[in-house]
């Protein structure tokens, strides 16, 4: 486990350094292609693309904090953090939004004594290279993400997404003001404020319901289920409950076994279990098994709902 965390540690360490470093870099471009093109939509998206550089550096934090070793005063761990790191970037990418929208329709309404201007052709290229760049920025950060399971790197690949998303709009908007439409500019900035918008709901959406316990899904369960089934000894599963810790889960079973097993009998089949789940599903974090005696309770549905605690110890 503590090779897993070092490893996960590195990974997130040196995607968040590539995407600071691309971020950077990009955003300047394409606030100085804003400025000398004149292009309202292209200093908006370059003004999203800086704020990634300030959720990036949250990610970094809320990442190394999770992985903190469980302690006295937080016994189950710190996994938590993620979904806090993962909250706070929804908040940012939300004002971000709200920000751009509302630059695009004051100009919008302002009309001509906005200083309404049609946009050079360097706005358009830098479009095009954002377009591209951040893109591959999000494909490179979820493949990460995925890798080491972590709700926070995942929100900042979103965020790159966005952005891309963001700088399609200012593409749009550049090209028609250039057609004649100088208005587009600043329409593509109100279309960029949307989908940052969209963007900034799911991840705060992901992040509250590994917050409050919410169930792993579905097919998730199911998968777990044929793999406790298929253990030696058990005779059917009378309950599983499920809940997301930050981007780990915990899982409580109870099997029935053949009520004439000697203690240590049961506790094998119970420990088979327990190394099949967490062998098997490296998002466990921990997994509980309770055995009861054939008869005892009714069969676990495969597939439904997850029950309410009976008060057993597990």
């Amino acid at each position: 486990m503590e090779n897993e965390i070092v490893n996960s540690k590195k990974i997130a360490m040196r995607v968040s350094s590539v995407s600071i470093f691309i971020n950077v870099a990009l955003s300047l471009f394409k606030l100085a292609a804003g400025l000398i093109a004149h292009s309202g939509a292209m200093i908006s998206d370059a003004v999203h693309s800086a704020s990634d550089v300030f959720s990036t550096i949250i990610v970094i934090i809320g990442v190394n904090v999770s992985n903190k070793k469980s302690d006295e005063e937080h016994p189950y761990g710190h996994e938590r953090m993620e979904c806090v790191a993962s909250i706070i970037l929804a908040v940012i990418l939300f004002a971000t939004g709200v920000g751009i929208g509302v630059s695009g329709i004051k100009k919008i309404v302002g009309g001509a004594d906005m200083g309404l201007e049609i946009p050079g052709a360097l706005a358009l290229a830098a479009a095009v290279l954002s377009v591209a760049v951040k893109e591959w920025m999000y494909w490179y950060t979820r493949g990460a993400a995925k890798k080491i399971n972590s709700g926070a790197l995942l929100a900042d690949a979103w965020h790159h997404r966005s952005d891309a998303l963001s700088s399609i709009g200012a593409f749009i908007g550049i090209l028609g003001a250039r057609m004649g439409f100088p208005v587009l500019d600043p329409v593509a900035s109100v279309a960029i404020c949307l989908f940052i918008g969209k963007a900034a709901f799911d991840i705060f959406k992901d992040a509250v319901d590994k917050m409050v316990d919410k169930a792993c899904d579905g097919e998730l369960i199911g998968e777990m289920e044929r793999l406790i089934a298929s253990q030696e000894g058990v005779e059917k599963i009378d309950e599983i409950r499920t809940r997301m810790f930050g981007a780990r889960a915990y899982v409580d079973i109870e099997i029935a076994a053949d009520g004439d097993l000697s203690l240590s009998a049961s506790h094998e089949i119970a420990e088979r279990v327990h190394d099949a789940i967490e062998g098997q599903f490296p998002q466990v974090k921990h997994c509980m098994v309770h055995v009861n005696p054939t008869g005892e309770r009714p069969a676990w549905e495969p597939g439904g709902k997850q029950g309410e605690p009976d008060g057993k110890s597990a």
